[in-house]
C-alpha cells in the first residue's frame, strides 16, 4: 500500500512536471481510442440494422402482365403452404399504381403521362425469421411456376450489409491497433524523458537497495494515469459529438433506413475503453522503466 501512494505521488509530481509533453501522449491514446470507439459505435448499430431488417425480411413476387387466373392461383397455393411464410399480401396493378402516387406523389403526373400502368402486380410477402435454407428452397420453387416475372429478396441486401460490416470491423481494428502501438511508443518516450530527468536520484535509490518498485512503480503508474485520462477524453469526444449529431442527422438517418434508434457505446464496452486506454499507457510506462534497466 506504501509502495501505491509513492507511485501514485512521484507519478502526479513526474506529470505535474511534464505536463506539455505529457499532453501529447495523451492525447495521442485519446485519438486512438477515438478512432477505434467510432468504428464500434457504427459497426454496432450496423448490426442492430441488420438483425433489425431480418426479423421484417420481405419477398416480393412481381407477376407478368399476362398471367392467368389458373397460373396466380397456383402461386398464392405455393405462398400459402411454405412453412417460412409468416404473411402475404396481393397487390393488383391497380393497387401498385396507387401506392406509387401516394408514396412519391411528385412522380404521379411523370407516370399519368405514360399512357398506361407500368407497375406489376404482385406479392409482398413477410417471412420467418432464421430459415435460410427454407426460403432459399421456396424461391428455387416459386422462379419456376409459370406467371412469375421477378424476384426481390431482402436478405440478399442483407449479406451484403452483413460483409460490408465485416470489412468496416476489419479496418476499425486495424487502424485502432496501429493507433495504439503508436500511442504505447509515445507514452514510453515521454515516460522515459521523466526517467531520464531523475537519473542521479534513481541511480542513488539503486545504490542504497531500494526495491523495485520503488524505482519503476512511478513511471508505470504514470503511464497508467496518462492511459486513462486518454481514454477519458476520448469517451468524452465521443459522447459530445453522438449527443451533437443525434438530433439533427443521426435519427433522420435511422428512421429512413428503419433503424429503431441510434445508440452509443454500451457501459461494458465504454468500461473496456477506458481499462484499454489505462492498460496501453502502463505498457508504455513499462517499457520506459524497463528499458532502464
Amino acid at each position: 500500500m506504501r509502495a501505491l501512494r509513492y507511485a501514485l505521488d512521484e507519478a502526479f509530481l513526474s506529470l505535474w512536471r511534464g505536463r506539455q509533453s505529457g499532453a501529447l501522449s495523451t492525447a495521442t491514446i485519446a485519438v486512438a481510442l477515438f478512432v477505434l470507439g467510432a468504428f464500434l459505435i457504427a459497426t454496432s448499430n450496423l448490426e442492430r440494422l441488420g438483425r433489425e431488417w431480418n426479423n421484417s425480411a420481405e419477398l416480393s413476387v412481381y407477376l407478368a402482365d399476362t398471367i392467368t387466373d389458373p397460373q396466380r392461383a397456383a402461386i398464392d397455393k405455393t405462398l400459402s403452404g411454405a412453412s417460412v411464410v409468416a404473411s402475404r399480401q396481393y397487390l393488383s396493378k391497380g393497387d401498385a399504381l396507387a401506392r406509387f402516387k401516394k408514396t412519391f406523389a411528385d412522380l404521379s403526373a411523370t407516370v399519368d403521362g405514360l399512357g398506361g400502368n407500368p407497375l406489376p402486380a404482385s406479392y409482398e410477402v413477410r417471412l420467418k425469421g432464421g430459415a435460410e435454407t427454407g426460403v432459399d428452397l421456396l424461391l428455387a420453387e416459386i422462379r419456376q411456376l409459370p406467371g412469375v416475372a421477378d424476384i426481390r429478396y431482402d436478405r440478399e441486401w442483407l449479406k451484403r450489409l452483413s460483409a460490408a460490416i465485416s470489412m468496416l470491423r476489419g479496418v476499425g481494428l486495424a487502424l485502432g491497433t496501429l493507433l495504439t502501438i503508436a500511442a504505447a511508443l509515445t507514452v514510453a518516450n515521454v515516460v522515459r524523458l521523466g526517467l531520464y530527468a531523475r537519473r542521479d536520484e534513481l541511480d542513488i535509490m539503486q545504490l542504497v537497495g531500494a526495491p523495485a518498485v520503488y524505482i519503476h512503480g512511478p513511471f508505470v503508474m504514470e503511464g497508467t494515469l496518462q492511459g486513462g485520462v486518454g481514454a477519458t477524453v476520448a469517451l468524452a469526444v465521443l459522447g459530445a459529438v453522438y449527443v451533437g449529431l443525434k438530433g439533427r442527422y443521426l435519427i433522420p438517418l435511422a428512421s429512413a433506413i428503419n433503424l429503431s434508434s441510434v445508440t452509443f457505446l454500451p457501459l461494458e464496452i465504454s468500461l473496456l475503453l477506458l481499462a484499454g486506454g489505462m492498460l496501453v499507457g502502463c505498457v508504455g510506462g513499462l517499457i520506459a522503466a524497463m528499458g532502464r534497466s
